[in-house]
């Protein structure tokens, strides 16, 4: 166990605990490590937006705690809800299936089923995608485009021929998605590959990820593309309904 890492969740850890600030000089007696090394760590923490000083010299954790707990807590609690949603996917289509959460401008996918087509799209857990051209990702950014359109002006980078990088163009793009319910990529991130995607909510109106359809164009029959962004949105609102029950 790398012995800088756990004195430092030590001192992290009893921070959270504690009803108020501390000071170097008490941690150091309560963790029995010594000032310097109590003080280095703190400053580490406190660079990594952890912990913050007082005016009078003490310590306190700050929300990043709370917020990476939340985070840890909502992830888990939606790979779980929303597990059966993706079975059925999977069944109904064979191909890729995603559940992302956005991180910024990007989406990070938390959980996947694996196609079982010959000829297949792959993604990894904890892999990135940016928001503006995956389905996924392009379900969250039109559930919350008000918003979020500020910040996508000057962030439109192009990774295809397809990908939208016109705020105009995506104006457009949104206004649709945010019609049919559901995002369509139509090769926007990687070439000849697909993917569709539908958002997740929770009672109040708050989006906290998207179900996503990952589908190389070999694969497409007539009429599938029209079957599969049916039955993502049919997906993504049974996980919405699951979480209201909660």
């Amino acid at each position: 166990m790398d012995s800088t890492l756990s004195k430092g969740l030590m001192v992290l850890e009893a921070l959270t605990a504690a009803k108020g600030a501390k000071g170097v000089s008490e941690l150091s007696r309560e963790l029995e490590l010594t000032k310097s090394n109590v003080f280095r760590l703190l400053q580490t923490l406190a660079a990594l937006g952890y912990v913050q000083a007082t005016e009078d010299k003490l310590y306190r954790a700050t929300l990043k705690t709370w917020q990476v707990g939340r985070a840890v807590v909502e992830n888990f609690n939606l790979r779980d809800v929303a597990g059966s949603a993706m079975q059925m996917l999977s069944t109904k289509t064979g191909e890729a299936i995603y559940l992302a959460v956005q991180d910024g401008l990007n989406v990070v996918y938390i959980d996947k089923i694996d196609s079982t087509q010959p000829i297949r799209s792959w993604n990894p857990v904890a892999g990135t995608a940016p928001i503006h051209c995956v389905g996924t990702g392009k379900a969250i950014l039109a559930a919350s485009y008000g918003r979020m359109r500020e910040r996508m002006i000057g962030n439109l980078t192009k990774f295809t021929d397809r990908t939208i990088t016109s705020i105009k163009f995506l104006d457009e793009e949104m206004a649709a998605t945010q019609g049919r319910g559901y995002a369509i990529d139509t090769g926007e991130f990687r070439d000849r590959i697909r993917s569709f995607g539908a958002a997740i909510s929770l009672p109040d109106g708050e989006v906290v990820g998207a179900l996503g359809v990952s589908v190389p164009e070999i694969n497409l029959e007539p009429g599938d593309q029209e079957r599969i962004c049916d039955l993502v949105k049919m997906a993504a609102e049974s996980v919405t309904h699951r979480l209201q029950q909660i």
